[in-house]
């Protein structure tokens, strides 16, 4: 039986594409891995070199970390071959960046989702002065003196001012918010009465609140958090739907086969799977593991880019 040949293309086509899965299942990898990350030294490059070296281990080949500014190395990825050997881990400054400045491209179209890594809840502190022991009473107060309350917030886009951002927007409250260049001068500002409250990493107000010279009200995830042993979270505390958190990923370029980021998925999971790793992210990172399908993943950036785009033109943030 002769097989017409527009069908015979189609069949020939199919059983290549199986073939080309069937090979990139068994000799990727075979040779060095790059990572492409942000500037060395910081929680990022912690992260990194964490999954760096699990996957070293788990593949069979050196996975090298080459560190970067964060929007350079999206913009590297972004362009690199679709071959499974350049990966990009970032933030979600990653997809949130593009809200607030002109980027080279498009964080769903442009990068091939592979896997949530960890995720970072901030804590709502205030000073001990403030009577304010809730979040309901926060939001009682500023809307009792409008204006007046303010909250001390990092740089432009960063987690904790949006954070600040969507509290003032939920609550319905006119609030001040005083953007610092870094967390550390705004949490000084918080802790010198110079402001009255600020959404802080949990790693960084912690030791604040146990020392007494913080108050924590809530955490920022949607789940309560052991990074705030206690604490409510605030869509509990009366702000259905709030959630913000730092969070890691990481993509391989665009058009990267199926196959290839299937296994690059499994193999990260897999890591992130491991008690010692979840322990590192945790103790040393001050970062609680999460372990996602690249569809969990594309789901979280439309979320949070709906959600916090709201929040950034209602703002007017812009970071050019």
């Amino acid at each position: 039986m002769l097989i017409p040949r527009c069908v015979a293309c189609i069949f020939s086509v199919g059983l290549a594409t199986l073939g080309a899965g069937a090979v990139i299942g068994q000799d990727y990898p075979n040779k060095p891995i790059r990572v492409v990350t942000s500037a060395a030294g910081g929680g990022t490059d912690f992260v990194s070199r964490l999954i760096a070296q699990g996957l070293t281990t788990s593949l069979g080949k050196q996975v090298i970390v080459d560190n970067r500014g964060s929007m350079i190395s999206a913009e590297i990825v972004v362009k690199a071959p679709p071959d499974g050997y350049t990966l990009l881990i970032g933030t979600d400054l990653v997809w949130i960046a593009p809200l607030m400045r002109n980027t080279s491209y498009d964080p769903i179209k442009d990068l091939s989702s592979i896997s949530l890594i960890a995720s970072a809840p901030l804590l709502l502190v205030v000073h001990p002065s403030l009577p304010a022991k809730s979040v309901k009473e926060l939001i009682d107060l500023a809307k009792s003196k409008p204006g007046v309350l303010n909250s001390a917030s990092s740089t432009k886009g960063t987690p904790i001012h949006l954070a600040a951002e969507l509290f003032k927007s939920m609550a319905g409250a006119e609030i001040v918010i005083i953007n610092y260049k870094g967390t550390a001068p705004a949490l000084n500002a918080l802790i010198g009465t110079e402001v009255h409250f600020m959404f802080g990493p949990a790693g960084t107000v912690i030791p604040h609140v146990k020392s007494g010279r913080l108050r924590a009200l809530a955490v920022t995830s949607t789940q309560p958090s052991m990074l705030g042993p206690g604490l409510p979270t605030m869509a509990a505390s009366g702000l259905s739907g709030y959630e913000v958190a730092l969070k890691y990923a990481v993509f391989a370029p665009p058009k990267t086969p199926a196959a290839l980021i299937s296994r690059l998925s499994r193999e990260v999971v897999t890591l992130l799977n491991q008690a010692s790793i979840k322990e590192r992210l945790f103790s040393a990172g001050g970062v609680e593991t999460v372990a996602s399908s690249p569809e969990q993943l594309v789901a979280t950036i439309r979320s949070d880019m709906a959600k916090l785009g709201k929040v950034i033109r209602d703002a007017g943030i812009r970071d050019d």
